[in-house]
């Protein structure tokens, strides 16, 4: 899978499950850059086949209703959607 590594300081193991058109997603990577924190991300819509079959399993086990974004924080808690506050409370920030 061809992750998006955005340096950062702070939190580990952030992953974000977004699509290329989505405007939330876009806020979201916004917020976290803003943010400092260093994630990796895919942008689900842009991966085809095996792969995204793959992909896709694994935002299921996260959100069942694999909607986006949907954000996993160090393998732990799962955000879906743009929940601002949420977002920064669970980072810490």
């Amino acid at each position: 899978m061809k992750k998006n590594n955005h340096d950062g300081t702070g939190e580990n193991g952030v992953m974000l499950y977004a699509l290329s058109t989505c405007g939330w997603c876009r806020k979201t990577k916004t917020l976290l850059g803003e943010l400092g924190v260093g994630f990796n991300h895919v942008d689900v819509d842009l991966i085809s086949g095996a792969e995204r079959k793959r992909i896709m399993d694994e935002v299921k086990r996260w959100n069942p209703d694999c909607t986006f974004p949907t954000l996993v924080i160090g393998n732990q808690k799962c955000i879906v959607g743009y929940q601002e506050a949420e977002i920064r409370k669970a980072l810490g920030k």
